[in-house]
């Protein structure tokens, strides 16, 4: 599985912590950048994933600011992304199973490692349920 990932300067240290989580889980990631604590425009980095995800060049994609909501907003922006900011494990979850959310986001400032990882992991590994939801899924186009 291919992994799109994307960080602001807020987000650069747990990005950087949860590439290499999905590098010694064999994940290939392809990471949009930043590739520094320098000041950037989250928006850029929110669009670079979606757009890898939404072109099909990444199966699901990370995105991290601050509070992960600026982010979230910009990965949503994209035709096609239903990218879903959490902060606990249930939450990313559910938004594989009833929303079948293909970029996850987070706060770099707001969600430590371990939870972030915790949340990754179970937004890799949780497969939509499609039935009752796809009708919901539709109507987000």
């Amino acid at each position: 599985m291919k992994i799109s990932i994307g960080s602001d300067h807020a987000g650069f240290d747990l990005k950087e912590q949860l590439k290499k989580y999905l590098e010694d889980q064999g994940y290939e990631v392809l990471d949009e950048g930043t590739f520094s604590k320098d000041s950037v425009d989250y928006p850029d980095y929110g669009k670079k994933v979606g757009e890898r995800v939404a072109s099909g060049q990444a199966d699901r994609g990370l995105v991290v600011c601050g509070s992960g909501i600026g982010i979230s907003i910009a990965a949503n922006k994209v035709d096609g992304i239903r990218c879903a900011l959490v902060s606990e494990p249930l939450s990313a979850k559910l938004s594989r199973m009833h929303n079948n959310a293909n970029v996850l986001a987070m706060g770099g400032r707001l969600t430590g490692f371990e939870m972030a990882q915790e949340c990754l992991k179970v937004f890799l590994e949780t497969e939509f349920e499609g039935g009752r939801h796809q009708r919901r899924i539709d109507k987000l186009v």
